[in-house]
């Protein structure tokens, strides 16, 4: 078999695995921040377990663009860009905005992190960088390109910002949970998954590839039941919870 033989029983094993753990996780909610708990196995501070799995994505995808052979392509320079944007943050900016110096995660879902996180930066990666066709300055204007950037962007800024509503919830002295309220947080739970969706969603048609729409499904399949968790966490925690919220997708009217 050859690389592209090879890739392709990857796409499909990786899609098929993804419509499992979306089942899956239904039934067990993953055991990282609130909802933590014994019964994992060893464990490491948070912050640190963070950095380890989210790093993987900006690291190998740089190298998959620095081996490949699309140099000469601003189209690919534009999606290392945004690529790189999302998980640079996420890697080395979002870890050390998380209060709670004791707070501690499972070892085991770190090593599910590095895995799941290197995949999809070999799937999104080399083909972007190597296997696909070349992507000609031309797609620039393409309407898919510019959906489906917007749609990053969008995504990218809901994203940001309901993470800050979370940041800025509690004092320095704080503990414990409140209830969010601003940006998206007026219609659903879960604003900074829904941003995050369409992040990646908004990747898959800018690129209008496989690999990215595999990608896009399998965030899916990890947000949707913890936003669904979310939502249910909030309702039991707090009897003045807006009864209006929806779980992740918006209702305006």
């Amino acid at each position: 078999m050859n690389e592209h033989e090879i890739f392709n029983v990857i796409i499909v094993t990786w899609l098929a695995l993804a419509s499992i753990v979306f089942v899956l996780l239904f039934f067990v909610t993953a055991p990282y921040g609130r909802y933590v708990r014994r019964g994992w196995g060893a464990t490491v501070n948070n912050k640190f377990g963070w950095m380890v799995m989210e790093s993987i994505s900006s690291l190998l995808f740089a190298f998959f663009f620095i081996h490949g052979n699309r140099h000469g392509s601003f189209v690919a320079l534009v999606f290392l860009t945004m690529w790189e944007a999302h998980y640079i943050h996420r890697a080395f900016i979002y870890p050390l905005t998380l209060k709670g110096n004791g707070k501690r995660m499972p070892v085991f879902v770190v090593f599910l992190g590095l895995f799941f996180n290197s995949v999809n930066s070999y799937l999104n990666g080399r083909y972007l960088f190597s296997l696909s066709p070349v992507y000609n300055i031309s797609w620039l204007r393409d309407p898919r390109f510019i959906v489906g950037t917007s749609l990053f962007i969008a995504g990218f800024m809901v994203n940001r910002h309901s993470d800050w509503v979370l940041r800025t919830l509690r004092g320095a002295s704080e503990e414990g949970y409140k209830i969010p309220y601003g940006g998206f947080y007026r219609w659903v739970s879960s604003p900074n998954y829904l941003g995050e969706l369409a992040i990646w969603f908004g990747f898959a048609i800018a690129t209008w590839s496989l690999s990215g729409l595999t990608f896009a499904i399998w965030t899916a399949a990890n947000l949707v039941p913890r936003a669904k968790a979310n939502h249910v966490w909030y309702k039991t925690e707090f009897e003045d919870y807006p009864e209006g919220r929806r779980i992740l997708i918006p209702r305006f009217w």
